[in-house]
Protein backbone atom coordinates (compact mmCIF):
# COMPACT_ATOMS: atom_id res chain seq x y z
CA UNK A 1 0.00 0.00 0.00
CA UNK A 2 2.94 2.38 0.46
CA UNK A 3 4.64 1.72 -2.43
CA UNK A 4 1.23 3.30 -4.11
CA UNK A 5 -0.29 5.48 -1.86
CA UNK A 6 3.39 6.71 -0.39
CA UNK A 7 1.15 9.45 1.12
CA UNK A 8 -0.29 7.27 3.62
CA UNK A 9 3.46 6.24 5.14
CA UNK A 10 4.63 10.14 5.11
CA UNK A 11 1.22 11.13 7.38
CA UNK A 12 1.33 7.58 9.38
CA UNK A 13 1.11 9.17 13.11
CA UNK A 14 1.89 6.46 14.75
CA UNK A 15 5.64 6.86 13.04
CA UNK A 16 6.59 9.56 15.39
CA UNK A 17 7.97 8.73 19.03
CA UNK A 18 5.88 9.41 21.73
CA UNK A 19 7.54 12.94 23.16
CA UNK A 20 6.70 13.93 19.76
CA UNK A 21 3.27 12.89 19.87
CA UNK A 22 2.85 14.72 23.37
CA UNK A 23 3.79 17.81 21.80
CA UNK A 24 1.38 18.02 18.21
CA UNK A 25 -1.25 16.65 20.48
CA UNK A 26 -0.64 19.81 22.79
CA UNK A 27 -0.18 22.01 20.20
CA UNK A 28 -3.29 20.66 18.68
CA UNK A 29 -5.34 20.82 21.67
CA UNK A 30 -4.06 24.74 21.75
CA UNK A 31 -5.49 25.24 18.18
CA UNK A 32 -9.31 23.71 18.97
CA UNK A 33 -9.13 25.82 22.29
CA UNK A 34 -8.26 29.02 20.42
CA UNK A 35 -10.69 28.48 17.48
CA UNK A 36 -13.80 27.74 19.79
CA UNK A 37 -12.44 30.67 21.35
CA UNK A 38 -12.14 33.57 18.32
CA UNK A 39 -14.76 35.15 15.89
CA UNK A 40 -13.73 34.71 12.04
CA UNK A 41 -10.54 36.98 10.67
CA UNK A 42 -11.04 38.98 7.99
CA UNK A 43 -9.32 36.59 5.87
CA UNK A 44 -11.20 33.74 7.43
CA UNK A 45 -14.66 35.49 6.71
CA UNK A 46 -13.70 36.63 2.99
CA UNK A 47 -12.55 32.21 2.11
CA UNK A 48 -15.96 31.05 3.94
CA UNK A 49 -18.23 33.15 1.75
CA UNK A 50 -16.54 31.57 -1.34
CA UNK A 51 -18.18 28.68 0.21
CA UNK A 52 -21.20 30.38 0.84
CA UNK A 53 -21.19 31.29 -3.35
CA UNK A 54 -19.34 28.85 -5.39
CA UNK A 55 -17.06 29.92 -8.49
CA UNK A 56 -14.49 28.55 -10.39
CA UNK A 57 -12.24 31.04 -9.37
CA UNK A 58 -12.30 34.06 -7.68
CA UNK A 59 -10.91 37.86 -7.49
CA UNK A 60 -8.06 37.71 -5.05
CA UNK A 61 -7.43 33.80 -4.93
CA UNK A 62 -7.82 30.81 -6.85
CA UNK A 63 -10.62 29.11 -5.50
CA UNK A 64 -9.22 25.56 -3.44
CA UNK A 65 -9.22 27.69 -0.43
CA UNK A 66 -13.12 27.62 -0.57
CA UNK A 67 -14.01 24.70 -2.05
CA UNK A 68 -12.55 22.58 1.06
CA UNK A 69 -15.01 24.43 2.87
CA UNK A 70 -18.13 23.81 0.98
CA UNK A 71 -19.36 20.82 2.58
CA UNK A 72 -19.00 22.39 6.25
CA UNK A 73 -20.79 26.20 4.74
CA UNK A 74 -23.26 24.37 3.46
CA UNK A 75 -24.23 22.25 6.14
CA UNK A 76 -24.51 26.00 8.60
CA UNK A 77 -21.16 24.43 10.57
CA UNK A 78 -20.46 26.66 13.24
CA UNK A 79 -16.82 28.49 13.36
CA UNK A 80 -14.90 25.91 15.50
CA UNK A 81 -16.13 23.35 13.44
CA UNK A 82 -14.76 24.91 9.87
CA UNK A 83 -11.51 25.50 11.79
CA UNK A 84 -10.93 22.04 11.87
CA UNK A 85 -10.07 22.06 8.55
CA UNK A 86 -7.20 24.43 9.28
CA UNK A 87 -6.01 22.25 12.41
CA UNK A 88 -5.90 19.31 10.14
CA UNK A 89 -3.82 21.16 7.42
CA UNK A 90 -1.59 21.98 10.42
CA UNK A 91 -1.40 18.43 11.51
CA UNK A 92 -0.62 17.46 7.97
CA UNK A 93 2.23 19.69 7.24
CA UNK A 94 3.90 18.59 10.68
CA UNK A 95 3.75 15.06 9.91
CA UNK A 96 5.50 15.48 6.25
CA UNK A 97 7.96 17.98 7.91
CA UNK A 98 8.91 15.36 10.04
CA UNK A 99 9.23 13.37 8.19
CA UNK A 100 11.21 14.88 6.04
CA UNK A 101 13.38 15.80 8.60
CA UNK A 102 13.98 12.00 9.20
CA UNK A 103 14.68 11.47 5.61
CA UNK A 104 17.15 14.09 5.08
CA UNK A 105 19.21 13.49 8.67
CA UNK A 106 22.11 11.46 8.83
CA UNK A 107 21.17 7.98 10.58
CA UNK A 108 22.87 9.06 14.19
CA UNK A 109 20.26 12.27 14.13
CA UNK A 110 17.07 9.71 13.28
CA UNK A 111 14.76 7.79 15.15
CA UNK A 112 13.08 10.82 16.27
CA UNK A 113 16.12 13.57 17.23
CA UNK A 114 15.68 15.42 14.28
CA UNK A 115 12.11 15.12 13.52
CA UNK A 116 11.13 16.11 17.25
CA UNK A 117 13.09 19.24 17.16
CA UNK A 118 11.42 20.25 13.54
CA UNK A 119 8.28 20.13 15.01
CA UNK A 120 9.90 22.36 18.15
CA UNK A 121 10.66 24.58 15.75
CA UNK A 122 6.99 24.88 14.28
CA UNK A 123 5.61 24.91 17.45
CA UNK A 124 7.96 28.22 18.99
CA UNK A 125 6.87 29.98 15.38
CA UNK A 126 4.05 32.22 16.39
CA UNK A 127 2.70 32.39 12.66
CA UNK A 128 2.25 29.02 12.62
CA UNK A 129 -0.36 28.76 14.98
CA UNK A 130 -2.28 31.29 13.26
CA UNK A 131 -2.32 29.53 10.34
CA UNK A 132 -3.41 26.38 12.17
CA UNK A 133 -6.43 27.57 12.80
CA UNK A 134 -7.31 30.49 10.56
CA UNK A 135 -7.93 28.69 6.99
CA UNK A 136 -5.86 30.99 4.38
CA UNK A 137 -4.41 29.96 1.47
CA UNK A 138 -1.00 30.46 2.77
CA UNK A 139 -2.55 27.06 5.10
CA UNK A 140 -3.45 25.09 2.19
CA UNK A 141 -0.10 26.21 0.27
CA UNK A 142 2.22 24.82 3.02
CA UNK A 143 0.97 21.58 3.31
CA UNK A 144 1.02 20.84 -0.52
CA UNK A 145 4.78 22.75 -0.69
CA UNK A 146 6.01 19.93 1.91
CA UNK A 147 3.99 17.19 -0.22
CA UNK A 148 5.77 18.39 -3.14
CA UNK A 149 9.13 18.83 -1.25
CA UNK A 150 8.45 15.14 -0.39
CA UNK A 151 8.31 13.37 -3.43
CA UNK A 152 10.60 15.78 -5.16
CA UNK A 153 13.17 13.87 -2.94
CA UNK A 154 12.36 10.59 -3.79
CA UNK A 155 12.59 11.43 -7.41
CA UNK A 156 16.22 12.86 -7.13
CA UNK A 157 17.20 9.18 -6.06
CA UNK A 158 18.60 7.54 -9.25
CA UNK A 159 16.35 6.09 -11.46
CA UNK A 160 14.93 2.23 -10.54
CA UNK A 161 15.70 -0.81 -13.65
CA UNK A 162 11.90 -0.66 -14.06
CA UNK A 163 9.90 2.92 -14.70
CA UNK A 164 6.68 1.67 -13.72
CA UNK A 165 7.69 1.79 -10.14
CA UNK A 166 8.14 5.87 -10.16
CA UNK A 167 4.60 5.83 -11.45
CA UNK A 168 2.68 6.74 -8.45
CA UNK A 169 5.60 9.35 -7.59
CA UNK A 170 4.84 11.45 -10.04
CA UNK A 171 1.01 11.34 -10.04
CA UNK A 172 1.18 12.47 -6.54
CA UNK A 173 3.97 15.46 -7.58
CA UNK A 174 1.06 16.24 -10.64
CA UNK A 175 -1.57 16.31 -7.90
CA UNK A 176 0.39 18.30 -5.25
CA UNK A 177 1.49 21.09 -7.89
CA UNK A 178 -1.85 21.23 -8.98
CA UNK A 179 -3.76 21.43 -5.58
CA UNK A 180 -1.18 23.92 -5.03
CA UNK A 181 -1.74 26.00 -7.88
CA UNK A 182 -5.67 25.89 -6.53
CA UNK A 183 -4.73 27.04 -3.33
CA UNK A 184 -2.28 30.50 -4.32
CA UNK A 185 -0.85 32.00 -7.45
CA UNK A 186 3.16 31.64 -5.47
CA UNK A 187 2.51 28.16 -5.75
CA UNK A 188 4.52 28.63 -9.15
CA UNK A 189 7.73 28.97 -6.87
CA UNK A 190 7.26 25.61 -5.96
CA UNK A 191 7.01 24.31 -9.30
CA UNK A 192 10.25 26.54 -10.28
CA UNK A 193 11.81 24.40 -6.93
CA UNK A 194 10.80 21.26 -8.62
CA UNK A 195 12.38 22.03 -12.18
CA UNK A 196 15.51 22.85 -9.81
CA UNK A 197 16.04 19.80 -7.68
CA UNK A 198 15.52 17.03 -10.37
CA UNK A 199 17.98 18.77 -13.02
CA UNK A 200 19.99 19.08 -10.25
CA UNK A 201 19.83 15.00 -9.74
CA UNK A 202 19.38 14.23 -13.05
CA UNK A 203 20.27 16.94 -15.29
CA UNK A 204 18.87 16.56 -19.15
CA UNK A 205 17.75 13.30 -18.75
CA UNK A 206 15.23 14.32 -16.77
CA UNK A 207 12.98 15.44 -19.79
CA UNK A 208 13.47 11.77 -21.38
CA UNK A 209 11.47 10.68 -18.27
CA UNK A 210 7.39 9.87 -19.21
CA UNK A 211 6.22 10.59 -15.31
CA UNK A 212 7.56 14.30 -15.68
CA UNK A 213 5.14 15.00 -18.26
CA UNK A 214 2.40 13.28 -17.21
CA UNK A 215 2.87 15.24 -14.32
CA UNK A 216 3.04 17.84 -15.63
CA UNK A 217 -0.50 17.52 -17.80
CA UNK A 218 -1.92 16.63 -14.32
CA UNK A 219 -1.15 20.08 -13.02
CA UNK A 220 -2.27 21.66 -15.66
CA UNK A 221 -5.61 20.19 -16.05
CA UNK A 222 -6.24 20.29 -11.78
CA UNK A 223 -5.98 24.73 -12.49
CA UNK A 224 -7.72 24.72 -15.56
CA UNK A 225 -10.58 26.22 -13.53
CA UNK A 226 -8.70 29.29 -12.62
CA UNK A 227 -7.57 30.06 -16.37
CA UNK A 228 -11.05 29.66 -17.96
CA UNK A 229 -12.56 32.29 -14.93
CA UNK A 230 -9.95 34.75 -16.04
CA UNK A 231 -10.61 34.28 -19.18
CA UNK A 232 -14.07 35.20 -19.11
CA UNK A 233 -13.37 37.67 -16.63
CA UNK A 234 -10.88 39.63 -18.60
CA UNK A 235 -7.66 38.15 -16.44
CA UNK A 236 -8.36 40.68 -13.84
CA UNK A 237 -7.33 38.47 -11.14
CA UNK A 238 -3.82 38.01 -12.74
CA UNK A 239 -3.57 41.40 -13.29
CA UNK A 240 -4.67 42.20 -9.79
CA UNK A 241 -2.12 40.38 -8.38
CA UNK A 242 0.89 41.75 -10.48
CA UNK A 243 0.27 45.67 -9.57
CA UNK A 244 -0.53 44.39 -5.98
CA UNK A 245 2.36 43.06 -5.57
CA UNK A 246 4.68 45.04 -7.15
CA UNK A 247 3.64 48.08 -4.62
CA UNK A 248 4.70 51.39 -4.88
CA UNK A 249 8.81 52.96 -5.15
CA UNK A 250 11.39 50.11 -3.42
CA UNK A 251 12.61 51.63 0.05
CA UNK A 252 15.40 50.15 1.98
CA UNK A 253 13.25 50.66 5.15
CA UNK A 254 10.61 48.60 4.20
CA UNK A 255 13.08 45.59 3.58
CA UNK A 256 14.56 46.02 6.77
CA UNK A 257 11.46 46.28 8.55
CA UNK A 258 10.08 42.63 6.67
CA UNK A 259 13.28 40.89 7.90
CA UNK A 260 12.49 42.17 11.22
CA UNK A 261 9.06 41.06 11.72
CA UNK A 262 9.93 37.88 9.84
CA UNK A 263 12.16 37.18 12.44
CA UNK A 264 9.98 37.54 15.32
CA UNK A 265 6.81 35.70 13.94
CA UNK A 266 8.68 32.71 12.95
CA UNK A 267 11.74 32.94 15.65
CA UNK A 268 15.18 32.52 15.01
CA UNK A 269 15.06 28.67 15.91
CA UNK A 270 14.80 28.30 12.25
CA UNK A 271 17.72 29.97 11.32
CA UNK A 272 19.82 27.25 12.13
CA UNK A 273 19.38 25.95 8.73
CA UNK A 274 21.19 22.84 7.35
CA UNK A 275 24.09 21.72 9.21
CA UNK A 276 24.31 18.16 9.14
CA UNK A 277 22.26 17.49 5.56
CA UNK A 278 23.89 15.51 2.95
CA UNK A 279 25.11 18.47 0.15
CA UNK A 280 23.38 15.84 -2.62
CA UNK A 281 19.72 17.52 -0.55
CA UNK A 282 20.53 21.01 -0.58
CA UNK A 283 19.57 21.70 -3.65
CA UNK A 284 15.79 21.20 -1.74
CA UNK A 285 16.57 24.71 -0.20
CA UNK A 286 15.34 25.89 -3.03
CA UNK A 287 11.41 25.64 -1.88
CA UNK A 288 12.50 28.10 0.99
CA UNK A 289 14.94 30.41 -0.81
CA UNK A 290 12.98 31.26 -4.40
CA UNK A 291 10.02 32.27 -2.92
CA UNK A 292 11.34 34.40 1.00
CA UNK A 293 13.89 35.93 -2.15
CA UNK A 294 10.86 36.90 -4.31
CA UNK A 295 8.94 38.00 -1.51
CA UNK A 296 11.90 39.70 0.43
CA UNK A 297 12.57 41.66 -2.53
CA UNK A 298 8.85 42.97 -3.30
CA UNK A 299 8.50 43.83 0.56
CA UNK A 300 10.80 46.46 -0.39
CA UNK A 301 7.48 47.69 -2.35
CA UNK A 302 5.79 48.18 0.98
CA UNK A 303 3.39 45.18 0.07
CA UNK A 304 4.69 41.63 1.49
CA UNK A 305 2.70 40.43 4.32
CA UNK A 306 4.46 38.26 7.05
CA UNK A 307 1.90 35.30 6.23
CA UNK A 308 3.22 34.64 2.56
CA UNK A 309 6.17 33.34 3.27
CA UNK A 310 4.67 30.81 5.57
CA UNK A 311 5.11 27.84 2.71
CA UNK A 312 8.83 28.88 2.37
CA UNK A 313 9.42 28.94 6.41
CA UNK A 314 7.38 25.73 6.23
CA UNK A 315 10.01 24.05 3.80
CA UNK A 316 12.73 25.13 5.80
CA UNK A 317 11.39 23.16 8.84
CA UNK A 318 13.03 20.33 8.43
CA UNK A 319 16.84 21.60 7.82
CA UNK A 320 16.26 23.80 10.93
CA UNK A 321 15.38 20.37 12.60
CA UNK A 322 18.28 18.80 11.27
CA UNK A 323 20.91 22.05 12.59
CA UNK A 324 19.21 22.15 15.95
CA UNK A 325 19.75 18.39 16.61
CA UNK A 326 23.04 18.91 15.17
CA UNK A 327 24.09 21.99 17.29
CA UNK A 328 22.69 19.72 20.57
CA UNK A 329 24.50 16.39 20.03
CA UNK A 330 27.70 18.94 19.64
CA UNK A 331 26.80 20.60 23.12
CA UNK A 332 25.78 23.84 22.34
CA UNK A 333 22.59 23.80 24.94
CA UNK A 334 22.62 27.25 26.47
CA UNK A 335 22.22 29.01 23.06
CA UNK A 336 19.60 26.87 21.72
CA UNK A 337 17.68 27.15 25.35
CA UNK A 338 17.89 30.46 25.00
CA UNK A 339 16.20 31.12 21.51
CA UNK A 340 13.76 28.39 23.01
CA UNK A 341 12.48 30.42 25.78
CA UNK A 342 12.71 33.80 24.11
CA UNK A 343 9.71 32.62 21.34
CA UNK A 344 8.08 30.33 24.01
CA UNK A 345 7.57 33.76 25.62
CA UNK A 346 6.23 35.16 22.51
CA UNK A 347 3.86 32.63 21.61
CA UNK A 348 2.21 32.57 25.28
CA UNK A 349 1.95 36.61 24.71
CA UNK A 350 0.53 36.53 21.77
CA UNK A 351 -1.62 33.77 22.45
CA UNK A 352 -2.97 35.77 25.96
CA UNK A 353 -3.36 38.51 23.72
CA UNK A 354 -5.58 36.94 21.38
CA UNK A 355 -7.88 35.33 24.08
CA UNK A 356 -8.10 38.57 26.07
CA UNK A 357 -8.19 41.26 23.39
CA UNK A 358 -5.39 42.80 23.92
CA UNK A 359 -5.48 42.97 27.81
CA UNK A 360 -3.22 43.64 29.99
CA UNK A 361 -1.53 45.66 27.67
CA UNK A 362 -3.87 46.92 25.44
CA UNK A 363 -6.99 48.48 27.41
CA UNK A 364 -9.81 51.08 27.33
CA UNK A 365 -9.48 52.15 23.78
CA UNK A 366 -12.23 51.55 21.37
CA UNK A 367 -10.31 53.19 18.48
CA UNK A 368 -11.07 55.89 15.91
CA UNK A 369 -8.44 55.40 13.23
CA UNK A 370 -6.29 58.02 15.03
CA UNK A 371 -3.84 58.85 17.06
CA UNK A 372 -6.30 60.37 19.56
CA UNK A 373 -7.42 56.94 20.15
CA UNK A 374 -5.00 54.15 18.89
CA UNK A 375 -6.35 50.58 17.46
CA UNK A 376 -6.31 47.56 19.10
CA UNK A 377 -5.33 44.77 16.48
CA UNK A 378 -6.71 42.22 18.93
CA UNK A 379 -10.22 43.68 18.63
CA UNK A 380 -10.74 42.21 15.06
CA UNK A 381 -11.37 38.93 15.89
CA UNK A 382 -14.41 39.76 18.46
CA UNK A 383 -17.77 41.10 18.03
CA UNK A 384 -18.70 40.54 14.65
CA UNK A 385 -21.27 37.98 14.82
CA UNK A 386 -23.30 40.23 17.07
CA UNK A 387 -22.82 43.15 14.43
CA UNK A 388 -23.65 41.31 11.72
CA UNK A 389 -26.91 39.43 13.21
CA UNK A 390 -27.83 43.45 14.43
CA UNK A 391 -27.33 44.45 10.77
CA UNK A 392 -29.82 42.15 9.36
CA UNK A 393 -32.35 42.45 12.54
CA UNK A 394 -32.20 46.40 11.82
CA UNK A 395 -32.51 46.14 8.21
CA UNK A 396 -35.69 44.72 8.16
CA UNK A 397 -36.96 46.87 10.63
CA UNK A 398 -35.93 50.20 8.02
CA UNK A 399 -37.25 47.68 5.09
CA UNK A 400 -33.73 48.09 3.07
CA UNK A 401 -32.35 45.40 1.59
CA UNK A 402 -28.60 46.39 0.98
CA UNK A 403 -25.57 46.96 3.53
CA UNK A 404 -22.73 49.17 3.23
CA UNK A 405 -19.46 49.84 4.73
CA UNK A 406 -16.66 52.29 3.53
CA UNK A 407 -13.30 49.34 3.04
CA UNK A 408 -13.43 46.26 1.45
CA UNK A 409 -11.64 45.38 4.57
CA UNK A 410 -14.84 45.51 6.51
CA UNK A 411 -17.42 44.17 4.31
CA UNK A 412 -16.27 40.42 4.56
CA UNK A 413 -17.36 39.52 8.31
CA UNK A 414 -20.43 41.57 7.91
CA UNK A 415 -21.09 40.01 4.25
CA UNK A 416 -20.84 36.19 6.25
CA UNK A 417 -22.70 37.19 9.60
CA UNK A 418 -25.79 38.75 8.18
CA UNK A 419 -25.66 36.85 5.10
CA UNK A 420 -27.77 36.62 2.64
CA UNK A 421 -28.21 40.39 2.48
CA UNK A 422 -25.74 42.06 -0.05
CA UNK A 423 -22.76 44.15 1.32
CA UNK A 424 -21.61 46.85 -0.89
CA UNK A 425 -18.17 48.67 -0.61
CA UNK A 426 -18.44 52.65 -0.82
CA UNK A 427 -15.31 53.10 -1.95
CA UNK A 428 -14.30 50.05 -3.18
CA UNK A 429 -12.32 48.62 -5.98
CA UNK A 430 -8.82 47.20 -5.70
CA UNK A 431 -8.38 47.05 -10.11
CA UNK A 432 -9.97 48.43 -12.29
CA UNK A 433 -12.64 49.56 -9.94
CA UNK A 434 -13.56 46.33 -8.95
CA UNK A 435 -13.14 44.05 -5.72
CA UNK A 436 -14.76 40.47 -5.18
CA UNK A 437 -17.87 41.98 -3.32
CA UNK A 438 -18.60 44.50 -6.35
CA UNK A 439 -18.40 41.37 -8.76
CA UNK A 440 -20.99 39.17 -6.39
CA UNK A 441 -23.18 41.97 -5.87
CA UNK A 442 -22.08 44.96 -7.90
CA UNK A 443 -21.31 48.64 -7.02
CA UNK A 444 -24.47 50.13 -5.14
CA UNK A 445 -26.86 52.16 -7.34
CA UNK A 446 -27.43 55.92 -7.18
CA UNK A 447 -30.35 57.12 -5.02
CA UNK A 448 -30.05 53.56 -3.19
CA UNK A 449 -30.88 53.31 0.81
CA UNK A 450 -28.84 51.21 2.56
CA UNK A 451 -27.81 49.68 6.26
CA UNK A 452 -24.59 51.94 6.68
CA UNK A 453 -22.24 49.98 9.38
CA UNK A 454 -19.01 51.47 10.54
CA UNK A 455 -16.33 49.97 12.88
CA UNK A 456 -14.60 52.29 15.30
CA UNK A 457 -10.98 50.61 14.74
CA UNK A 458 -11.47 51.54 11.29
CA UNK A 459 -13.06 54.60 10.39
CA UNK A 460 -12.94 56.52 6.94
CA UNK A 461 -12.39 59.82 6.66
CA UNK A 462 -14.49 60.46 4.01
CA UNK A 463 -17.77 61.93 4.37
CA UNK A 464 -20.99 59.53 4.16
CA UNK A 465 -21.94 60.05 0.28
CA UNK A 466 -25.36 59.88 1.21
CA UNK A 467 -28.09 63.07 0.94
CA UNK A 468 -29.23 61.70 4.72
CA UNK A 469 -28.15 59.27 6.94
CA UNK A 470 -29.84 58.40 10.84
CA UNK A 471 -27.78 57.11 13.61
CA UNK A 472 -29.84 54.09 14.71
CA UNK A 473 -27.65 52.62 17.18
CA UNK A 474 -24.27 52.02 18.51
CA UNK A 475 -22.95 48.55 19.74
CA UNK A 476 -20.12 48.46 22.05
CA UNK A 477 -18.09 45.46 22.07
CA UNK A 478 -16.19 44.43 25.32
CA UNK A 479 -14.00 41.69 26.36
CA UNK A 480 -13.57 40.17 30.14
CA UNK A 481 -15.09 43.95 31.12
CA UNK A 482 -12.93 46.19 28.75
CA UNK A 483 -14.32 47.93 25.72
CA UNK A 484 -12.38 46.88 22.74
CA UNK A 485 -14.55 48.63 19.50
CA UNK A 486 -17.51 49.87 18.62
CA UNK A 487 -20.35 49.63 15.90
CA UNK A 488 -22.49 52.34 14.51
CA UNK A 489 -25.61 51.30 12.46
CA UNK A 490 -27.05 54.08 9.87
CA UNK A 491 -30.11 54.22 8.08
CA UNK A 492 -28.55 56.19 5.08
CA UNK A 493 -30.85 57.25 2.14
CA UNK A 494 -30.41 58.54 -1.42
CA UNK A 495 -26.90 57.38 -2.51
CA UNK A 496 -24.63 59.83 -3.91
CA UNK A 497 -21.44 57.71 -5.84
Amino acid sequence: MHAIFPLFHWLNWFNLQRRTQWLVGVMLLLHLVLGASLGLSVDEAHYALYAARPDWSYFDHPPLVGWVQLPLVALHAPVWMLRLLPELLWLGSALLAHALAERLAPPTLRQGCAGFWTLMALALAPLFHILGIGLLPDTLLMFFTLLTMRVTLELMQPSPSAPLKNLPLWITLGIALGLAGLSKYTAIFAALAVALCLFSAHGWRIVQQMGLWLALVIALLLVVPVAYWNYTHDWISFRYQVAHGSGGGWQGLHFLRFLVVQIVVYGALLFWGWKGTAPVHRALLAFFAIPFAVLAYLSGGGTSLPHWTAPAWMALLPFAGIGLATALKQGRYRLIATFATLQTGLTLVLITLLLTGGFPIITHTQGEGNDKAPSNPFADVYGWEEAGTRARTLAAQQNVSKIAVQNWTLASRIAWYARPLPVHVLNGGLADGLDQFTLWWGKLPAGSSALLVQWSQLLSPEPLPFAQCQLLETQTVTRLGHPLSEFRFYACHDYRP
